[in-house]
């Protein structure tokens, strides 16, 4: 199993647990990207996925091997919420913690 999609699992494990509904669509919804920078095609990917969430929900957290070109990310998209390397999970929930609104929690 690749290291994104255990970060994947235990920030939607984390975040199920706290109350957060986890969406299959952008609306109404704080995007988590979790990117993958180690060949060119795949940071080609995942800053067209990070593009794609920016345009459709405006609201992206960034996180994965590709957040350690942090300064790279905020270039191209400098509204990006937060962006976390990988391994960091805990910080990437605590971004959803600070940028989703409590309405958006669901008990």
């Amino acid at each position: 199993m690749s290291q994104g999609l255990v970060d994947s699992e235990r920030i939607l494990t984390q975040l199920r647990i706290d109350g957060y509904e986890i969406t299959p669509s952008y609306d109404d919804a704080s995007i988590v990207v979790n990117t993958c920078g180690f060949i060119d095609s795949a940071k080609a990917e995942s800053l067209e996925a990070i593009g794609e969430a920016i345009d459709e929900n405006g609201k992206v957290i960034v996180t994965g091997c590709l957040g350690v070109h942090k300064d790279d990310i905020r270039e191209a998209y400098p509204e990006v919420l937060s962006v976390t390397g990988p391994q960091q999970y805990e910080q990437v929930v605590g971004a959803v913690y600070q940028y989703t609104p409590h309405d958006m929690k669901h008990d």
